[in-house]
C-alpha cells in the first residue's frame, strides 16, 4: 500500500493594505481610520474627496489620533472590525504636541 501524497494547499490570495488617518482613540483595540480617496466625478470629471470608514483592531493601543497607519485586511474580529494595524507609517499630531511640550519645559528651566 502507497501512503498518498499530500496535496499542496492552493496559496492564499494577498490581503489588502490601505493606509489612513486615525480619526478616534477612545476605544479599547480599536482604531477608526479614515482613508481618502479621490474620484472623479461620473458626468463633469472634477475630482471629488471620498472617504472610507475602517475599524480596525490594534493589540498594544500604539496608534493615537492624526496617525498615519497602514492596516490589512483580516478575518472579521468583531461585528465592525475587519481591519489590524499593520505599522504607524507616521505619527501624528499628539506625538508633536508632546515634544514641544517638553521643549517648552527645557527653555523655562534655562530662564529660570
Amino acid at each position: 500500500m502507497s501512503q498518498p501524497t499530500p496535496t499542496p494547499s492552493p496559496a492564499r490570495s494577498r490581503r489588502k493594505t490601505e493606509i489612513g488617518v486615525v480619526a478616534s482613540d477612545k476605544m479599547d483595540k480599536t482604531r477608526r481610520v479614515e482613508i481618502e480617496t479621490l474620484v472623479p466625478h461620473p458626468k463633469y470629471g472634477k475630482l471629488m474627496r471620498r472617504r472610507t470608514v475602517c475599524h480596525a483592531h490594534d493589540e498594544e493601543n500604539r496608534s493615537h489620533v492624526g496617525d498615519l497607519v497602514e492596516i490589512m485586511e483580516t478575518r472579521p474580529l468583531s461585528k465592525l472590525k475587519r481591519w489590524r494595524i499593520v505599522r504607524i507609517v507616521q505619527p501624528g499630531a499628539q506625538q508633536a504636541l508632546a515634544g514641544e511640550g517638553e521643549a517648552a519645559a527645557q527653555v523655562q528651566a534655562e530662564s529660570s
